[in-house]
């Protein structure tokens, strides 16, 4: 005698509304982070405390003025520009590479005009950079 066998229905799991809710999260998220664009230097300046460094007439001097303008040693510069500066500190520097370099700016020029004086250092060898600074009122006490 046969008896008729139950149809085996297969086993399945849904698994559309899965992906739903993993692609509406997926959404949440992404219109909820905020992307910040870096654009800026995270840096923490140092303070000016220590010993006045020894002034020595070899050595060579960058001024930076509030308008962005560069002095190799008092002498302006025509342009403001990394070549004109490039150039005036090879002439200056080929007799010695080891030769300490100062950098005077002044406290409203732009951060962009320091750090090409200390690229265009960097890459000629000066290994001696310093960044003068005003004594704080706080110590002049």
């Amino acid at each position: 005698m046969k008896f008729p066998r139950p149809s085996q229905e297969e086993i399945s799991v849904n698994l559309t509304p899965l992906i739903d809710v993993v692609f509406l999260l997926l959404i949440f998220f992404m219109v909820s982070t905020t992307f910040n664009d870096k654009t800026q230097l995270s840096i923490t300046l140092p303070e000016a405390d220590g010993a006045a460094l020894a002034q020595s007439a070899d050595q060579v001097t960058v001024t930076v003025t509030s308008t962005g303008d560069y002095l190799v040693n008092g002498e302006k510069l025509a342009a403001s520009d990394s070549k004109t500066l490039r150039t005036a500190l090879m002439a200056l520097g080929q007799e010695k590479a080891d030769l300490p370099l100062q950098i005077y700016a002044d406290a409203n020029v732009a951060y962009q005009s320091v750090v090409r004086v200390y690229d265009v250092a960097g890459q000629l060898g000066f290994v001696k950079l310093s960044l003068t600074t005003r004594e704080s009122p706080n110590e002049a006490q």
